[in-house]
């Protein structure tokens, strides 16, 4: 129901991440080329990264994307090592809000849920930024920690077989993420890696992630392990 990317490596302005690449997350919020569920992503927005003293800040609204100009002036000059931005479709009865839009954050990592999930199968919280299944999602992983993001996810998909559980999510050294039922692609460049729900451009390294894995990245390698409940 959303796109999200992450970028892990050398400092890169935001801009060059969310807004300039040919099929960005700005070209996603109105015209994704790869979304299953839905057309567009119109209901909100997020970006958040790490500034130089490790401290995570975000950048929300509920408005799309397209109609941001003060952020398009001020992306360009916003850089960071670790990045995670995401365009968001609501699901039907979820509040359209900025605390609804990811990134959410337990003040050490970012994070983006793309999917769908039963919210009477998450436990309450009053820690969660909101109401909406992804907001209580998040508030989930992060109780039970990122070390436990596998199994936190194959359980939450044992309870809701049509729960979509693609998870990305960035601490400012790396980043953790999970296929459930949509894409994810990952990106590996010189200075660094991008995962993203869909290829921002034509590069041909672009490598689509098995569907029900989960994802490491480090400075010094991705990897990939095949999660509880694979076929």
């Amino acid at each position: 129901m959303c796109r999200h990317l992450a970028w892990l490596g050398e400092p890169r302005s935001v801009a060059s991440l969310v807004l300039e690449p040919t099929y960005s997350l700005l070209v996603q919020s109105y015209s994704p080329r790869r979304q299953k569920h839905g057309l567009m992503n119109a209901d909100g927005w997020g970006v958040g990264f790490f500034d130089d003293d490790g401290v995570a800040r975000r950048w929300r609204s509920a408005a799309p994307l397209w109609g941001d100009a003060s952020f398009t002036s001020v992306a360009p000059v916003l850089r960071s090592g670790c990045v995670v931005a995401a365009v968001r479709s609501a699901s039907v009865g979820m509040p359209i809000e900025a605390s609804a839009s990811a990134p959410f954050t337990d003040d050490r990592w970012l994070l983006s849920h793309n999917g769908l999930v039963d919210r009477t199968v998450l436990p309450a919280s009053s820690v969660a930024e909101s109401t909406n299944d992804s907001a209580l999602l998040a508030a989930l992983i992060f109780d039970r920690g990122m070390d436990a993001l596998g199994d936190t996810v194959a359980e939450v998909a044992a309870a809701d077989p049509n729960a979509r559980l693609n998870i990305l999510a960035g601490n400012g050294s790396q980043l953790c993420a999970t296929t459930w039922g949509d894409t994810l692609f990952v990106l590996r460049q010189d200075d660094g890696v991008v995962l993203a729900s869909e290829p921002f451009d034509d590069d041909e390294a672009w490598r689509e992630i098995p569907d029900r894995h989960l994802v490491t990245v480090t400075d010094e390698s991705v990897e990939m392990t095949a999660l509880k409940g694979s076929a």
